[in-house]
């Protein structure tokens, strides 16, 4: 599992760094918020480890670049899925801007 220490910013104040640790690797890692820093080396652990665990290999690189295709495969996922969703909205909202459309073109032409 990923462990974490915070660690004082070197040069700004907006900036924490984040010592994390990835399938027993340390990484100092830098950016704005800390416990997100910490919540994404922990899911990058997992992944690595449940690969480690599926796959039986210790290379380290070789599990990395098998937990990265994972983690993007669930990415593309659901960037698809939620594609296909936005499609679906912008087919029914012109469905029922059309629908409105005729609505008030029949009330002008009765008024």
């Amino acid at each position: 599992m990923a462990s974490t220490t915070k660690q004082p910013a070197a040069k700004n104040a907006d900036d924490s760094s984040v010592r994390v640790e990835i399938f027993d690797q340390a990484y100092n890692l830098r950016g704005s918020d800390a416990e997100y820093i910490i919540k994404l080396a922990e899911y990058v652990d997992a992944k690595m480890r449940a690969v480690a665990k599926q796959t039986q290999t210790v290379d380290t690189v070789r599990l990395a670049v098998l937990a990265a295709l994972n983690i993007a495969d669930e990415y593309h996922l659901l960037k698809r899925s939620q594609d296909g969703g936005a499609v679906e909205y912008l087919k029914r909202a012109h469905h029922l801007a059309d629908a409105l459309d005729e609505v008030l073109e029949e009330k002008r032409r009765a008024g």
